[in-house]
């Protein structure tokens, strides 16, 4: 590898300048070639940012000596992708999820493991300082072992979001709705605070655009973890206005903190933090509401977060390291969404894989039903 680490963008959509700026700002770090099946829009998005070339395929990227590269094409292309760039030894950078199916996201963690490379995740809301203080707190033992979460998913896109790109709310083409596209970000939250999911039991439905789109706008789910912990999740892209996001987790102490995004895309807040002799509380609203953001707007908002999650990944690159986000550590949030998908469709609650030991936290005393 030489002293510059050389990059290459794979699709040239809403996210991609996400990346372009967050290795632009990295030292001895030089995006050099930017990929899409769209020739033309590759050359645009290259010329508007001086980038030195503009090609259609991996292969073309490969040739041109990259060392690593992001993926922000739509969810189902994730896996070609991945592969081929790992067959040639290069090291990858996927925008969520993972995959739109987890055997495919089994493969291409696997591709990764085979040909050596690193192969990191896009889930950069765990760079929260928020995000990273629950995570502490549950480390340091100052909320006991997590027994009840919540995620409430609040947000809006209307039918100009869906219009502005004709993959979008497919299943072929975006994989699901509201769960794969926005909520999963809070899903892989609370999965890193909660441990490893074993049980999914959920609803879901499309309320308000049945017209527009496929897949589910709204969905609910009990989900419980290795430990015996229970957590709720809902999920909405029909909320109007906006209502942002929020998970909040109880441990076995009685200690109760929350994370709340408001408006969405911003820095999310710790409004909540019941620790003894740590308490505080606030309101994300006490200003009012922000109203609908375009989607545009909010990716804007998320640049600082992108940009901790590049330079962790070129980190990793350079010192072999792992990033923060793993491919096996994302195939977690999406088996929950596809287990909600299955128990939507069946009625029933959905098992998933057994626990392993090394991601479960420690139990809860035994769970009584009633």
């Amino acid at each position: 590898m030489s002293a510059t680490l050389r990059i290459g963008i794979v699709g040239c959509g809403n996210i991609s300048d996400n990346h372009f700026q967050a290795y632009a700002a990295l030292p001895d770090v030089e995006v050099v070639a930017v990929c899409d099946i769209d020739p033309e829009r590759a050359r645009v998005f290259a010329d508007a940012r001086e980038i030195p070339h503009a090609v259609s395929s991996v292969a073309e990227l490969a040739a041109l000596g990259v060392d690593a590269l992001s993926v922000c094409t739509p969810h189902p292309t994730h896996e070609a992708v991945v592969r081929e760039a790992a067959a040639g030894g290069i090291h990858i950078l996927c925008e969520k999820p993972i995959a739109a199916d987890s055997a495919a996201a089994a493969r291409m963690v696997e591709a990764a493991h085979a040909n050596d490379v690193t192969l990191g995740i896009v889930f950069q809301k765990r760079f929260w300082d928020g995000a990273r203080n629950i995570r502490a707190a549950i480390d340091e033992g100052r909320l006991g072992i997590p027994m009840l979460g919540h995620c409430r998913v609040l947000l809006h896109r209307g039918r100009d979001y869906y219009d502005a790109a004709a993959w979008r709310g497919t299943w072929a083409a975006d994989g699901g709705g509201v769960l794969m596209t926005q909520a999963i970000h809070y899903i892989d939250l609370l999965q890193w605070f909660m441990g490893e999911p074993v049980e999914v039991s959920a609803k879901a439905g499309t309320f308000v655009y049945g017209d527009a789109i496929e897949v589910e706008d709204t969905a609910a789910a009990l989900i419980t973890f290795a430990s015996g912990a229970i957590a709720t999740l809902s999920a909405t892209v029909a909320a109007s206005p906006n209502l942002g996001t929020a998970i909040t987790i109880t441990g076995t102490t009685g200690a109760t903190v929350s994370l709340t995004e408001y408006p969405e895309g911003t820095d999310a807040v710790n409004d909540l933090w019941a620790v003894p002799g740590e308490e505080r509380a606030g309101s994300v609203f006490e200003h009012g509401l922000s109203g609908d953001i375009p989607v545009e707007e909010v990716n804007a908002r998320l640049m600082p977060m992108h940009r901790q999650q590049v330079a962790d990944f070129v980190r990793a690159v350079r010192t072999g390291g792992s990033p923060a986000v793993t491919g096996e550590e994302a195939l977690a949030s999406l088996r929950i969404v596809e287990a909600v998908y299955e128990s939507a469709r069946t009625g029933r609650p959905v098992r998933l894989a057994e626990p392993s030991t090394s991601r479960a936290l420690a139990h809860l005393p035994a769970t009584v039903t009633v």
